[in-house]
């Protein structure tokens, strides 16, 4: 693999504190220096960066790529490698019995780096219309933890969703399975939040390291009480370490429980997408359009960046390893153009926005090989594309089920 050398582009990295114009190189898959004014290796391929944003690769630690085998799935490499993402978790399309094919033809061939947290249910988010959590005997969290204990490489933990939708008349009953599980290997459970079960009986079992995702959705069950007020368990969740992740997705997103929370001083602590079939084509889009979002409500561009680099990171363990542009680590670089003008952004509840400035992807480092977004289109093609017709009309019948317009789910 080729030398490359960033040459004079913004570089913010939040994990060591860097923010400033220099070069960045890397040869071997691996970042090799950064400074101002690098040589060049002889034979590297110089790339001017100049007014444009450095940073470590983007993690998104929510999104649903398993593809051909869920109606939620979508293919990681069209999406990430155009936007800036280096490392995609999929947050629990697999259960233990149907891991192996997520392994094998999901995660191992991708270019991006794949991960997952496998979900409590055997079937993981196979067919999105019914809850996957509606039959407690679909939850063994023996058979989910001996998963995780036999591949520590690319799972992060255990998926549990909390809706009244996803669980039934079952209450919390998936998530002490989901703890159960992630007890026995020494490892964190995401809890996806909704209507129907109360919040304060979700965030009373979770732990420190555990992981609240959809943080700022707006359909009951917030982290806001009727009056307004934030209720004390969010931040008595958050003072022992539960992590807040937001989760935008087709329909977890809603703008003023996101700036009530920010107001009020509470961040998320990740921003992720929630990326799947009914939220690709909007209001998501991609994971720097989710950003983006985030700068316009107030939050600076090195809490977003922050946000999704090693704040993640840290979320799933990996922080050794991931987030930093740390000289020998991998070579896991995103690069941005930091834009001007009027952009409209929506949010899951048909509220727009004008934002004032958007992040839009420029290239992808992955491993050390460059990715730019037209590239990649060429290759792979479009994500939203490939979702199969069969998917796209069961989703169709799915939003019309619930009374809602696509992309809302």
């Amino acid at each position: 693999m080729a030398a490359v050398v960033l040459r004079g582009g913004r570089v913010v990295d939040p994990a060591t504190g860097a923010d400033g114009v220099m070069d960045l190189a890397m040869d071997g898959g691996l970042i090799t220096a950064i400074g101002a004014d690098l040589a060049a290796p002889d034979g590297a391929s110089v790339i001017d960066v100049a007014d444009k944003l450095v940073t470590p690769g983007w993690i998104d630690i929510h999104a649903h790529v398993y593809w051909g085998a869920t109606t939620w799935g979508i293919l990681a490499d069209p999406l990430c490698l155009a936007s800036g993402v280096t490392t995609i978790v999929d947050a629990g399309s697999p259960g233990w019995a149907n891991f192996a094919g997520f392994n094998e033809w999901i995660a191992k061939p991708a270019v991006t780096r794949v991960l997952t947290f496998v979900h409590i249910s055997g079937i993981g988010l196979t067919y999105g219309p019914l809850g996957e959590m509606e039959d407690i005997r679909y939850a063994i969290p023996s058979l989910t933890a001996e998963t995780i204990r036999a591949h520590p490489d690319i799972t992060t933990g255990v998926k549990v969703r909390q809706g009244q939708g996803q669980v039934g008349g079952n209450g919390v009953e998936p998530l002490r399975r989901a703890i159960e599980a992630a007890e026995a290997v020494s490892t964190r459970v995401m809890t996806h939040i909704g209507a129907g079960v109360p919040l304060p009986d979700v965030l009373g079992l979770m732990r420190g390291g555990d992981i609240v995702t959809h943080c700022f959705q707006g359909r009951g069950d917030t982290i806001f009480s009727d009056a307004g007020e934030m209720l004390p368990e969010v931040r008595e969740a958050r003072e022992r370490g539960v992590i807040f992740d937001v989760g935008h997705g087709g329909g977890s997103f809603h703008y003023p429980t996101g700036r009530r929370a920010i107001e009020n001083g509470f961040l998320p602590d990740v921003i992720s997408s929630d990326l799947h079939s009914l939220s690709v084509e909007g209001p998501v889009f991609d994971m720097p359009t989710t950003a983006s979002k985030f700068l316009h409500m107030g939050m600076s561009l090195t809490d977003v960046i922050a946000a999704v680099t090693i704040a993640p990171a840290r979320a799933i363990g990996r922080a050794d390893e991931l987030g930093s542009l740390r000289q020998g680590g991998v070579a896991d670089v995103a690069v941005f153009d930091v834009e001007d003008g009027e952009f409209v952004f929506e949010d899951t509840h048909d509220i727009t926005e004008t934002a004032t400035r958007r992040l839009t992807s420029h290239l992808t480092v992955r491993g050390g090989a460059v990715w730019y977004p037209e590239e990649v289109r060429e290759r792979f093609g479009r994500p939203e594309d490939s979702i199969p017709a069969t998917v796209r009309k069961a989703n169709e019948g799915m939003v019309r089920a619930a009374g809602i317009t696509p992309r809302r789910m």
